[in-house]
């Protein structure tokens, strides 16, 4: 797992007690308080499905330039999971949420009072940064300080809690922007965001390690940045390193991009739901991506079959995607989305099957390359499908019709990468 300088830790901390046993209440109080930093993450990649309709119409936006505004969070969330991932080696979980998290609440302010789209995406990169070590703190904590043989049902629980951010972007946000604007929006997120960093800086003091690993970090202390570089590249050394990362970039992608951007104009358009109403079906859908995250870590299988899960899930997600893509009945277009988000939750296998395909030394830079793929794939993705929409509008095509299939494929793809390509040494 990462090192960390000794110095982070605060005497007023009690320590963990064994890794296979139970954590003191205090532990699970800090991991709180850090999701509350992941919740509101997840309210603001999932902004745009509510806020595509008053945005178009203020800004004038295509499909595609919608697309890029979607994305621009996600480009910026991913692209400084390396970086972040470094903070936490050489700074600590705390210190590096408190200094990053501000620049997410100055990019909502930003974004509030954007007079232009340029303004607009400026906004959204802003809190993609601020945003980046969100559920990257979450995940390295738990596997530092929490019983290792619950890593998975415990980052699925976390997983379920912060996907409450989700919440917030369905009716309330929908209610709010109608009352107001959509610039209100952004305020109020702003503020909750500005609540969940003084509960991070007042409960969150990371437990004293053991001796052993005291001696350890500190051997590591002085590790130059050009170091940490060096050892994340020398993951992609690694010929299992490309299947995971494959498939970490299109599973939570297709969920994002169905939740977090398409779902409302799809609902307007294609039946002329209100706002509040697709509102509404977004936040059945978040609920039900509560559920899974928790339920699939619970019945984790184990390494011995986890992959070939990680592979049939997927697969199935594909299938889910291309059915939807085929039916425009109103039905189906509101039972999908429910079903897609429940069995979402199976993307909570692979964050236990990539703590397992790397040593311990290297798990937290594992977590952050696997985090960056995964964001990058979803503002990947949102780009792509606001283009795939742009060129099938142009040719008289159903644009959400060619955005759902073109998801359905991309899923099918990663899946077999997963499966065709090696495997770790162990589960090969």
């Amino acid at each position: 797992m990462t090192q960390e300088p000794a110095g982070e830790y605060s005497d007023r901390s009690e320590p963990v007690e064994g890794r296979g046993g139970p954590a003191e209440p205090s532990v699970w109080i800090m991991l709180f308080a850090l999701t509350t930093a992941f919740a509101l993450s997840q309210a603001w990649r999932t902004v745009a499905t509510i806020m595509a309709a008053p945005l178009q119409a203020d800004f004038h936006l295509s499909a595609q330039a919608l697309g890029l505004f979607a994305g621009a969070f996600h480009f910026a969330f991913g692209a400084m999971q390396l970086f972040m991932g470094i903070g936490i080696d050489l700074h600590g979980v705390r210190r590096t949420v408190l200094a990053a998290f501000p620049l997410a609440i100055a990019g909502s302010a930003l974004s509030a009072l954007a007079t232009s789209f340029g303004v607009l995406v400026a906004g959204q990169v802003l809190i993609g940064i601020g945003c980046a070590p969100a559920f990257l703190v979450c995940t390295v904590f738990i596997a530092r300080h929490l019983p290792s043989n619950r890593f998975a049902a415990i980052s699925g629980l976390t997983l379920g809690l912060g996907g409450i951010g989700m919440l917030l972007t369905g009716t309330p946000l929908a209610w709010l922007i109608e009352a107001t604007s959509w610039r209100m929006g952004f305020w109020v997120l702003g503020g909750f965001a500005a609540l969940a960093w003084l509960l991070i800086y007042a409960l969150v003091h990371e437990p004293a390690p053991p001796a052993a690993v005291t001696r350890a970090r500190l051997a590591h202390k002085k590790e130059t940045l050009g170091q940490a570089i060096g050892k994340f590249g020398a993951l992609f050394m690694l010929p299992h390193t490309l299947g995971i990362l494959l498939l970490a970039s299109v599973g939570y992608a297709a969920f994002i991009s169905l939740r977090g951007l398409w779902l409302g104009p799809m609902l307007m358009q294609r039946h002329g739901f209100s706002l509040v109403q697709s509102g509404n079906v977004a936040l059945v859908m978040s609920l039900a991506s509560l559920i899974g995250p928790p339920l699939f870590g619970r019945f984790d299988p184990g390494p011995l079959h986890r992959r070939r899960w990680l592979v049939g899930f997927t697969l199935l997600f594909s299938a889910l995607f291309a059915a939807f893509a085929l039916t425009h009945s109103t039905f189906i277009d509101v039972a999908s989305p429910i079903m897609i988000g429940l069995l979402s939750g199976y993307m909570v296998l692979q964050y236990a099957d990539v703590r397992s395909a790397y040593p311990a030394a290297i798990t937290g830079r594992a977590m952050a390359l696997f985090t960056m793929a995964m964001f990058l794939g979803v503002a990947t993705m949102q780009w792509f499908t606001g283009i795939v929409a742009s060129v099938a509008s142009s040719y008289g095509v159903e644009p959400f019709t060619a955005v759902l299939a073109s998801i359905a494929v991309l899923l099918a793809a990663g899946a077999l990468a997963f499966a065709l390509l090696p495997q770790p040494p162990h589960q090969a």
